[in-house]
């Protein structure tokens, strides 16, 4: 029996949502997650790194100012990627940054739409990915994420605005998977 989208994106979010506050916490750099999930019957890939890539259009950004950052999925499988889902979330530097530096951003726009665009996560405010799929074998498929760092916002050395992201694929008509971390490129928030 297939899988509905829904059916689909519940099984691919509800790990995070048990997972929650220490997902929240893992850096960057943080390296995929090992454990295969229980409820699929198909089969992880074993030693393959999530095949995402991101860049961010600025290295530095002063109060005021925007950076956005592109998140490319590129299909290394012989057969094409037929499901998806990816958050964006603030990595925990960044979080401790907001928390006790003062740094100020928000999301503006997913795609160059406003943030009430699809592509919005409302869940703990991560963005989520909505990729054209199904993905060809060797093709790649992109987003873009636009945030603002407001004008009153810290800055300095070691301000940043970093991410991580999950992401979670399906392949072969679904009877393989694979997930995991992967560090999204930010911004240094420097004084002008």
């Amino acid at each position: 029996m297939r899988l509905t989208f829904l059916k689909r994106a519940v099984r691919a979010v509800l790990p995070l949502l048990l997972a929650g506050p220490l997902l929240a916490a893992v850096p960057a750099h943080a390296a995929p997650v090992q454990a295969a999930p229980t409820h699929r019957a198909a089969a992880r890939t074993a030693s393959l790194p999530v095949p995402v890539t991101s860049v961010s259009d600025r290295a530095t950004t002063p109060p005021g100012g925007s950076f956005t950052v592109t998140v490319t999925l590129t299909n290394p499988h012989d057969t094409p990627i037929r499901f998806a889902f990816q958050t964006v979330q603030q990595s925990y530097d960044t979080f401790t940054d907001v928390s006790y530096q003062g740094l100020k951003y928000a999301a503006t726009a997913c795609n160059g739409s406003p943030v009430t665009s699809p592509c919005g996560n409302p869940q703990s405010g991560a963005w989520g990915a909505l990729y054209a799929l199904p993905l060809a074998p060797g093709a790649s498929t992109s987003f873009t994420l636009t945030y603002a760092v407001a004008p009153d916002s810290a800055c300095g050395d070691g301000l940043n605005v970093d991410f991580y992201s999950y992401v979670y694929y399906e392949y072969q008509d679904g009877a393989a998977f694979n997930d995991g971390l992967a560090g999204v490129a930010g911004t240094q928030v420097r004084c002008p």
